[in-house]
């Protein structure tokens, strides 16, 4: 085996890798003397066939497997020989030429991680921005959460039905005069502007009173989920059972009863604790900021290109994804080209403050405990169907890569818990409103690398460095401590989103989520 360096320019190296054919030789035929002992072939003893013969059954097979391990050998010994750490995955090719039994001639290249100086994780100062969750705040939520359990009395029977009322009705829909499966229903419960059922049934329902029968025309989506329906036109024979008003919202113990609570103490007691919760989620946010802003302005090395390009290119598809949702998509994606150079400059930024935070765990034992790791990939498992999580937690075991971008979220916050440990921290009370601002002026300020024009603060969420991301668990918890059950659907109501086939994946490759 003969290893030849290319090129060695900055962080980007090849090399040339020079395989005889003598070296694959031999390791093909101490294969086959490790197989011929298990071999069974018609005429012969277990064990007892010529190792000729084995060779000449399997050789294809040998021949690859020795190229592939030999190869992955010899990539290993560069590796290591050079002392090298791949930024990314190496690209490997073997000579186009190549014929079994010749000698084989594979090229390497790769970039590697760059000596990151030993950051400093002394003198650090911070201010933490803290806002108390206070009664009026907690009231206010309780009130909002309150109108969100919308209840219902029965109107007047003589009261026309509004948007915001419901309507109980009983239907039956037909196509061409005919009735379709799943058509017909009793005493469903509509909320009228919910926008629940298809274009066109609710508005035609705002109105009518209690016993009115209507004729309900519509024309089902082109995206129905019922394919015999998809853009139908059709007639639902409605009779509306009982109209319904909105009640006043009151927060008080029958509402907190009626979500299984004890009473109004135990829901306001959930509630603070959200708002708690978020508010700390928030000053968390504020704090890491400020921590990571000291990192980027006191150290400045050279990353790997190839990072900074997969990272700009994720930030550019979340904007082109943007830019397609606006009024205008192409003013948008223009403005993008303009400031082109200013996203790739905050790639580069995410890049060398994830090698950072890296080189800060490591040289202080930071690290994610095997319990850790087995509670993030079984929490990533549940955006699998049920058929597939197995698959997803093989994948993870198997592709180191994979494991580590799961891995990285709770690694970073390990660190930045470790650095916020070390700083010298300051407390000052904030209204929300206040720390709100704070974060916003974060985000405008870093929509201005490289000390270039201000991006369109519609941006600023997509230029978050990946180590200034808020992660999962730090999420605002949802405002309603309890969901109503939703009636169960009829072929009035729109289709839902379809859940797309399962496809079975690759050796090596996650299954598609739900």
């Amino acid at each position: 085996m003969q290893i030849v360096e290319t090129l060695n320019e900055g962080l980007k190296r090849a090399y040339e890798i020079k395989i005889t054919a003598k070296d694959i030789e031999s390791r093909v035929e101490a294969e086959v003397q490790k197989m011929a002992p298990q071999v069974n072939m018609p005429g012969f003893r277990k064990g007892k066939v010529p190792a000729n013969l084995v060779r000449k059954m399997h050789n294809d097979a040998l021949m690859q497997d020795a190229l592939s391990s030999t190869i992955q050998e010899s990539i290993e010994k560069t590796m290591t020989d050079n002392n090298l750490r791949p930024a990314m995955q190496p690209n490997v090719n073997l000579d186009e030429g190549y014929e079994p039994g010749k000698d084989a001639n594979v090229k390497l290249d790769l970039e590697i991680l760059p000596d990151v100086p030993t950051p400093d994780v002394e003198g650090l100062k911070l201010e933490r921005l803290q806002v108390e969750a206070d009664k009026k705040t907690v009231d206010e939520a309780l009130q909002k959460f309150a109108e969100s359990q919308k209840q219902f009395e029965t109107a007047a029977k003589s009261y026309k039905a509004q948007i915001g009322d419901q309507c109980l009705i009983d239907f039956e829909g037909k196509v061409d005069g005919i009735p379709f499966d799943g058509g017909k229903g009793e005493g469903m419960a509509i909320e009228l502007g919910s926008g629940r059922l298809i274009p066109g049934f609710e508005d035609q329902l705002v109105g009518k009173k209690a016993n009115d029968e209507v004729l309900v025309k519509v024309t089902f989506p082109d995206d129905y989920n019922v394919e015999d329906l998809k853009g139908k036109d059709a007639t639902f024979d409605v009779v509306i059972g009982e109209v319904q008003k909105p009640k006043a919202a009151k927060a008080d113990d029958e509402m907190a009863k009626s979500m299984g609570l004890e009473g109004i103490d135990q829901l306001t007691e959930l509630l603070k604790g959200q708002i708690e919760q978020e508010l700390n989620g928030l000053t968390r946010t504020h704090m890491k900021r400020k921590l990571l802003d000291q990192l980027a302005a006191s150290h400045d090395f050279e990353v790997p290109p190839g990072m900074v390009e997969a990272e700009f290119s994720q930030i550019w598809q979340q904007l082109e994804q943007e830019a397609a949702q606006e009024e205008d998509p192409e003013a948008a994606r223009k403005e993008m080209e303009d400031e082109k150079d200013e996203y790739r400059d905050i790639a580069v930024r995410r890049v060398r403050l994830g090698l950072l935070l890296s080189e800060i765990g490591q040289a202080n034992g930071v690290e994610v405990s095997q319990q850790e790791m087995g509670m993030l990939i079984q929490q990533a498992a549940q955006q699998y169907r049920p058929e597939d999580r197995d698959r997803f937690v093989q994948y993870i075991q198997q592709d180191q890569m994979a494991a580590a971008q799961l891995r990285a979220p709770m690694y970073e916050d390990k660190v930045v818990d470790f650095l916020f440990d070390k700083a010298e921290v300051t407390d000052r009370k904030v209204t929300r409103d206040e720390l709100e601002a704070a974060i916003e002026a974060e985000d405008e300020a870093e929509a201005k690398p490289a000390a270039k024009k201000k991006a369109p603060a519609k941006k600023a969420a997509a230029k978050k460095p990946a180590a200034e991301k808020k992660p999962a668990a730090e999420k605002a918890p949802a405002k309603k401590a309890a969901a109503k059950k939703a009636p169960a659907k009829a072929a009035a109501e729109k289709a839902p989103a379809k859940k797309p086939a399962a496809k079975k994946p690759a050796a090596k490759k996650a299954p598609a989520k739900k």
